[in-house]
This record gives structure tokens, C-alpha cells and sequence, in this order.
């Protein structure tokens, strides 16, 4: 599929969830039937000040432990000035969860205010958090002077014992509370998936004159190697970052924050009526802005200028539906974030599961999509995928986006979720090897698959698990395509994984690695420099077992592709077949993050394999160029 027309897919069909969540949004839950579920009131929050963090609960798969769930509030020293903000935590709020931030009105109590909009319902219906930033005791003061204040609560909601986040945020300021959040979205935009202020005065035009020209460069955080960009290359602005915008009864001081953010997000002059959103200025069709350059011009800034109720839930609703049919990832690196369309499960078909590898209670997602039996039949592809470091299966399954690679190829996916690690907060993978056995098994039993088609990828972390198999296990997959981490056997032929050291099965496995320039130390520069790391060892190996060298690559320069040329990408093929056997990608513009413009490479990279397994364990590979799209076109390969 041309980018072009993939966009246009992507656009028509967030179009078409748009739609669907804003419609079910103008349904509104009377306050007595919510009542009648929960009560409503929550009480005197629960001090989080001096806490201690929480347990373990491996009873919980993927969930925060029990203790957390409810109604805390954190103090915070702001100049002298004793500052709160609250937190509400759902029953089945996972780990690494969305959260809503919020900045409620003045004169309200905030617990009280959470049931009347129907937030705290909201909380508990779709398992996910909430962080609340509250007023002084004389009320909101202007933006500049809230920015202590608002910068310590939010570093606290970042980064704690206690709860994780998805790690970027939706936003919701009331009123005279909006200027303080809407400031911090313009100076960390990187951070926001999606804002909507209520009632705002806006932010003074001064403010955002200083920001906006401020410039991303290619540092990097977290230890993570620096990226050199291009002489000449054009940096992007602080205001050139889309960020969806909605802005409902605003004052008329806030035209300043609605120009800012029309043009942040790149958008059509002319606005267009819509019944609940008001004016809609949509981002322009070919814009060229970076954060759109895998979902094409999805952004908008939306102004609804009659007086809103904003205590009312249908407001919350709808508020709710504008925010969550957008998601994003990468929140340090700007040539690396993207802004995308959160998946609706439940339209989606998604299933959440469980069950027990080694004695604890394991999550794993199926998506099984409509597509898939149209395509393949009873026979569809599986493509194992194994997230990264802390990022759990619901964060991976929105940040790298494998669901619209599924819903238009018509591969099943079974995403794992990792198990407890460096604290009650974090998880990490464990047992691999028997959960993946368990998975297969699973999925071979209750599904319609073809088992000589099952796919591997994942990344950093989730990576190291596919790369282990490729090295180890090479007769689990028809092929595997992971991103940023490169594991591969020693000098004596072993390869050590979760603490157990195994024997490399020396079996070519058809492999494809990308990375980024601004990644792990292990995986700085390239195959042809004079530094010696993983991503020469990784090559190496899968070179030999294939029985072929560096010399053997397609094009040394490496063939550029992807926005901007970002990507170098260098191949060795069987030579009879012309099948790619070893490649390697460079993302010249991203740190280690995975972005979802690599996820279709992965895929192609996959698709076109098969291979069975004897009963003496003896594998044959076939590769077909049309994917096995055609019958009679597949040719066997080296196994």
C-alpha cells in the first residue's frame, strides 16, 4: 500500500471512530444509576506523604496491588506555601495506565467535583487513572504564577513509588485552572496526547511568543546516544508539534491560545460546523508536520463558543471521546514522537487475558481482526509480541501501532505482558520460554491459525526475547523482525537469556534488526565504522548461518526510505531465491523508542515465510514473494 493511500485509509477510518465515540458520548449516565453502582462520595483522600511504597501482588496480572486503589492526596512546598493535588486510582487500574490530568475550578470540592462530571465514574468504568491539580487557598493565580507549583505536582504524577503512567497524558483544565495546565502543555508538548479547556481565558500572547520558537535538537534522555542531525537540517519548533485542542466556552482573551495551537497544528484556515465539536480546524492534507508522518493529518483544534455546563457528565463524555481517540508515544525525543489513534477495544474485537506460566497469573492481549478471515481463511498468521522494558501489552499495543498492520493484512496478534520487576510499579519479561510454549499452545487450540506462520518481534527488551529465540530456538518462528536490541551468541557458541545459559542452535532463521542512531551505546553506529558492539556481533552470526558475509550486502551506502529519508537500510538475500535472509535497518532520526512508520517494515519483512517443523526436528523454510497471496509461488529456502 503507497503512503499516500495509507493515510487516506488511516484518516477515514479515525473519521469513522471519531464519530462512533463522540455519538456513544452524547448518551449521558444518570447520576443516580452511577450512584447506585459506587457510592459517590469518596471521603478524605488518603495521605500519600511518608507512604511506603506498595507490595508485590502477582495475583493482580498487570494490575496495581489492591492497596492503591482509591482516593489519595499529595502535599506538595511551593515557595513556604502549603500546595495538593489528588489522585484516583481504579480497582483495575493497571500498571503504566492512561491517567487524565485535571485542573479543576475554583470554589469546588474536588471529591465531589469528580462524581457530579462523572470522572470518577469514568475512572472505574475503563480502568484507568486520574491526577487532580487544585487550586491555592485564595484560588488560581495567573499561569506564571502557578508554574511552581504545577511543575512540582506534575514531576510527583511523573515519577513515583506509588502508581506508573502510560507515560504521556490527556489534559482538562475548569476555568480559571486551565491557563496553568494549558502553559505546561506549550512548554513540555511532547508530553500531551490531547488537550481540552473549559471556560478559558487562554494564555497571555507573550507566553507563547516565548515559546514557540524555542528548537528540539537531537539530545537525548536517559542515556541514550546523542543524534547528530544533518548541517542545514531544519529543526522543529516548539510550535509545530500537533496537539489535538478543544476548547469549549471560551473567553475572549483566549484567541491567542486558539491562533497558537491552529498554527502548532498545521491546520486549514477555514473551519468546518460539527454538531458536538463546534468550528473544527483541521490539519492541513498535506501537511508536513513530524508527528503525523505515520497517521497523515489526524490533528484538529476544535472551538465550541456556546456557554457549556461543564459539571454536566455528558459534557465529561464528550470531552472524554474528543481526548481518548488519540494516543502517542515518545516523550523526549521529538523526531521520534508520533501522535496516532488510540485502539477502541471493544470495536476492535480486543480480548484481554490470562493465564498461569510458572505458577503466576500472566496477561496476554488477542486481537483476531475482521480482516483475517476474509484474507486467510481458517489459516491466518500470528505474530508474537513481546513489548519492551516496563511498557506492559496495552502500552505496546497503542505505541507501536502492529493493530493497524493487523487490521489491514489480516494477521492475528497475541501481545505479551511482562511480570513484575524492579518494583510493585514495573514490570519486565520472565519465563519467556514457558510462556511462549503455554501461548502457542493456546492460540494452535482456540484459534484459527496457521502454525507454519508464526512471527516474532518486539522491542529493546522484547526484542532481546525474539532475538533469543532466532539465536536459540530459530525452529519457533517462520521468521522474526525486532527494533533495538541485539543479542547474539558469545565466542564459545552460547547466548545467556533470564539468567539460564543456552547453546546457539547454529540454524538460519530468516532476521531482520532496526535500530536507531540515538539508541543504546551497544548499538552505536554501524556495520561498516570501526566500533565493535552488539549490532556487528548480531549481523555476524546471522550472516554465517545463512553462509554469507558483510561483502555479500546488497548496497554498502545502505537504500534510503521513510520520511525524510530516515531510514538506512542495508540486505543479504539467498541467491537463487532472491529472498532477503539478513537485514538491517538505521533510523537516522530516533532514539531507542521504536517508532510505527518501522512496524509495516517488520511485517513485510515476515510476511513472505513459512516454514515446518518434522517430527525429528528437522525445518524447512519457504519464502514467497506474494506473501502466499498467490498460490504455487513459494520456493524453498536455507534451513
Amino acid at each position: 500500500m503507497t503512503t499516500l493511500r495509507r493515510r487516506a485509509v488511516l484518516r477515514g477510518a479515525a473519521a469513522t471512530a471519531l464519530g462512533a465515540v463522540v455519538g456513544q458520548a452524547a448518551i449521558e449516565t444518570p447520576a443516580s444509576a452511577a450512584s447506585a453502582a459506587t457510592p459517590w462520595r469518596l471521603g478524605t483522600a488518603k495521605p500519600l506523604d511518608g507512604r511506603p511504597a506498595p507490595g508485590y501482588d502477582y495475583s493482580r496480572a498487570n494490575k496495581l496491588a489492591r492497596e492503591m486503589t482509591g482516593y489519595w492526596e499529595k502535599t506538595f512546598n511551593v515557595g513556604g506555601v502549603r500546595r495538593t493535588a489528588k489522585a484516583y486510582i481504579s480497582a483495575e487500574t493497571p500498571i503504566r495506565s492512561y491517567y487524565t490530568v485535571l485542573a479543576v475550578p475554583d470554589d469546588v470540592d474536588t471529591g465531589e467535583f469528580l462524581h457530579q462530571t462523572g470522572w470518577r465514574d469514568i475512572a472505574d468504568q475503563r480502568g484507568e487513572g486520574l491526577f487532580i491539580l487544585e487550586p491555592g487557598v485564595e484560588g488560581w493565580g495567573a499561569a506564571a504564577a502557578e508554574r511552581a507549583y504545577v511543575d512540582a505536582a506534575m514531576a510527583f504524577y511523573q515519577a513515583n513509588i506509588y502508581f506508573s503512567i502510560f507515560g504521556l497524558h490527556y489534559l482538562v483544565g475548569y476555568g480559571t485552572g486551565a491557563p496553568a495546565l494549558e502553559a505546561w502543555a506549550a512548554a513540555f508538548p511532547l508530553r500531551v496526547i490531547g488537550q481540552v479547556y473549559l471556560d478559558s481565558p487562554g494564555l497571555p500572547a507573550d507566553y507563547l511568543r516565548g515559546i514557540g520558537p524555542r528548537e528540539f535538537d537531537g539530545t537525548t534522555e536517559g542515556g541514550y546516544i546523542d543524534v547528530v542531525l544533518p548541517e542545514g537540517f531544519d529543526l522543529i519548533r516548539y510550535d509545530e508539534v500537533v496537539l489535538p485542542t478543544w476548547y469549549l466556552g471560551p473567553e475572549q482573551g483566549a484567541s491567542s491560545s486558539l491562533a497558537y495551537w491552529r498554527h502548532a497544528n498545521d491546520t486549514d484556515h477555514a473551519g468546518v460546523r460539527d454538531r458536538l465539536l463546534g468550528t473544527v480546524y483541521r490539519q492541513r492534507r498535506h501537511s508536513r508536520r513530524w508527528m503525523t508522518s505515520f497517521s497523515g493529518p489526524i490533528s484538529q483544534v476544535a472551538v465550541r463558543d456556546r456557554p457549556v455546563d461543564h459539571r454536566s457528565r455528558r459534557t465529561t463524555r464528550e470531552v472524554l471521546s474528543f481526548l481518548t481517540s488519540y494516543s502517542r508515544y515518545e516523550s523526549s525525543f521529538a523526531y521520534g514522537n508520533q501522535l496516532v489513534r488510540r485502539a477502541d477495544y471493544d470495536r476492535l474485537g480486543v480480548e484481554i487475558r490470562t493465564m498461569t506460566v510458572e505458577g503466576r497469573l500472566r496477561e496476554f492481549i488477542v486481537y483476531v481482526p475482521e480482516s483475517a478471515r476474509r484474507i486467510w481463511g481458517r489459516r491466518a498468521p500470528v505474530v508474537f509480541v513481546w513489548p519492551g522494558n516496563t511498557q506492559t501489552d496495552k502500552v505496546f499495543f497503542d505505541s507501536a501501532q502492529w493493530w493497524q498492520v493487523a487490521r489491514r493484512e489480516g494477521c492475528i496478534l497475541a501481545v505479551i505482558c511482562e511480570q513484575y520487576s524492579a518494583s510493585a510499579i514495573s514490570v519486565s519479561h520472565t519465563d519467556s520460554d514457558a510462556f511462549f510454549h503455554r501461548l502457542r499452545d493456546l492460540l494452535t487450540r482456540e484459534y484459527d491459525v496457521d502454525p507454519t506462520r508464526f512471527y516474532s518481534t518486539g522491542q529493546s527488551a522484547g526484542s532481546r526475547v525474539t532475538q533469543f529465540f532466532a539465536a536459540a530456538r530459530p525452529h519457533y518462528f517462520a521468521a522474526v523482525a525486532s527494533t533495538s536490541f541485539a543479542p547474539a551468541p558469545d565466542n564459545s557458541g552460547t547466548i545467556t537469556f533470564e539468567g539460564v545459559t543456552y547453546q546457539a542452535a547454529r540454524q538460519p532463521i530468516p532476521a531482520y534488526l532496526a535500530y536507531g542512531y540515538g539508541d543504546l551505546a551497544f548499538l552505536q553506529g554501524d556495520l561498516w565504522d570501526d566500533i565493535e558492539n552488539d549490532i556487528d556481533a548480531w549481523t555476524a552470526y546471522h550472516l554465517e548461518v545463512n553462509g554469507r558475509t558483510l561483502g555479500d550486502v546488497d548496497r554498502r551506502q545502505g537504500r534510503p526510505s521513510g520520511w525524510y529519508d530516515r531510514f538506512r537500510t542495508w540486505t543479504w538475500r539467498d541467491r537463487a531465491s532472491s529472498a532477503p535472509l539478513v537485514k538491517v535497518t538505521r533510523n537516522l532520526y530516533r532514539s531507542h523508542n521504536n517508532i510505527p512508520e518501522e512496524t509495516p517494515m517488520l511485517w513485510e519483512f515476515m510476511r513472505h515465510y513459512r516454514h515446518e517443523v518434522d517430527e525429528s526436528g528437522r525445518v524447512t523454510r519457504y519464502y514467497s514473494p506474494s506473501g502466499f497471496r498467490r498460490r504455487g509461488d513459494e520456493t524453498m529456502i536455507p534451513s
